[in-house]
């Protein structure tokens, strides 16, 4: 029998793999009890997403439009994400929404305007958010506060201070730490990995971006937020088991799901 505790990765696109084989990678991490939820990114991608979960046993998802593709949002588009969401009960939450002034300052005001459309949905679903910020901080919080009414939040692949990080933690939202935390130089991402309260701590992966140390710079996937436990229970002087436990039994809590 095997005790090793469930691992929920939070967020994973490991339907975009494109160097690793998708089957072998999803088979990998049902053999290592790691439940995976995938998130989308645009209008059109939501049906992908949709099919993509129905394949695979421990696979949910979320749909979302993401802060650079949200030119051809529409009403359309929270219609059609209610009717897959109404049809399929591996939807569980609305992502990867957001904001993200990284790349392009230029579309700001419609990020936003976007970003509360969507907020406002997934409160009228009573689904929780995951979302995307970028070089925002400030602005994707004060619009939480502000819109986000009953829906359990999640910043994921969290890039702020510990500092913001106790902020948004006040207003209840779950920080969700993927490789970085693993990276030598990210003292940030080990500064919070090692000082918040525990109960708001997700893992993720964010595959297949952000391998963590040691497949840095290769192709990541979702059995590898194990390494992500480790690191995380490194600095906090803890086992990876407990750091597995305690992160999913707060997705567990967030999802309204019982990973076993």
């Amino acid at each position: 029998m095997n005790t090793k505790p469930y691992i929920i990765n939070t967020h994973s696109h490991v339907n975009m793999l494109e160097k690793t084989d998708i089957d072998t990678a999803i088979s990998n991490a049902q053999n290592a009890r790691i439940i995976i939820i995938v998130p989308s990114s645009t209008s059109k991608d939501i049906f992908d997403v949709d099919k993509f979960i129905r394949k695979y046993d421990d696979v949910f998802g979320y749909v979302g439009v993401f802060p650079e593709e949200v030119w051809d949002f529409s009403e359309k588009t929270l219609s059609d994400m209610e009717n897959i969401i109404k049809n399929n009960k591996k939807i569980i939450g609305i992502g990867e929404i957001g904001l993200d002034y990284y790349w392009d300052k230029s579309f700001k005001e419609l990020q936003k305007e976007v970003f509360i459309k969507q907020i406002e949905f997934a409160n009228q679903m009573n689904l929780p958010l995951n979302i995307h910020s970028r070089e925002a901080h400030q602005d994707t919080l004060e619009i939480l506060k502000k819109y986000n009414k009953n829906s359990t939040a999640i910043l994921h692949c969290f890039s702020g201070s510990l500092e913001f990080a106790k902020e948004c933690i006040k207003e209840g939202i779950y920080i969700a730490l993927g490789g970085v935390v693993t990276f030598k130089n990210a003292i940030k991402a080990k500064e919070v990995a090692a000082n918040i309260p525990l109960e708001y701590l997700l893992l993720e992966t964010d595959d297949p971006y952000l391998a963590p140390v040691p497949y840095r710079g290769k192709e990541n996937q979702p059995l590898y937020v194990t390494y992500v436990a480790r690191a995380v229970a490194e600095l906090r002087n803890t086992t990876a088991d407990e750091i597995a436990e305690i992160t999913t039994k707060n997705a567990e809590r967030i999802f309204n799901f019982n990973a076993k």
